[in-house]
């Protein structure tokens, strides 16, 4: 994997589009998704390496999202975010093995230092430059 391909599905347009800009700007692949139909879509017909997914969103929530994904075999490592956290989205989010949630608002110097752990921890992979 030279390029990791992210998903950041958010509905929230101006979130989505400050999170893709901050990620291309340090070197990812990016794909936008608005909501959790449109992800489960774009997972479907992409090599998705990591998934960042809001939990509330119209048609398919996050957490629906997740539990898509976990009915393939190779599901790649996916962040839960939202404003509106709580124990028992938590809970669920981790019996999903989320590989982590974050609460909005979230820096890109955090996210970015989340997507990279993730992408070492589950393929190894190293950014060519920091």
């Amino acid at each position: 994997m030279l390029i990791p391909n992210l998903l950041v599905t958010d509905d929230d347009l101006a979130f989505r589009q400050v999170v893709c800009e901050g990620l291309r700007r340090r070197g990812f692949c990016v794909t936008e998704a608005g909501d959790g139909q449109e992800a489960i879509d774009v997972i479907s017909r992409s090599n998705v390496h990591m998934v960042l997914i809001d939990v509330h969103m119209p048609r398919v929530t996050g957490l629906e999202v997740i539990r898509h994904l976990h009915q393939h075999p190779q599901s790649p490592p996916c962040v839960l975010m939202s404003a509106e956290l709580n124990d028992e989205i938590r809970r669920e989010a981790e019996r999903m093995r989320a590989y982590q949630v974050l609460s909005k608002p979230i820096r890109l110097v955090q996210l970015t230092d989340v997507i990279r752990g993730a992408l070492s921890e589950v393929y190894g992979w190293r950014p060519s430059r920091s």
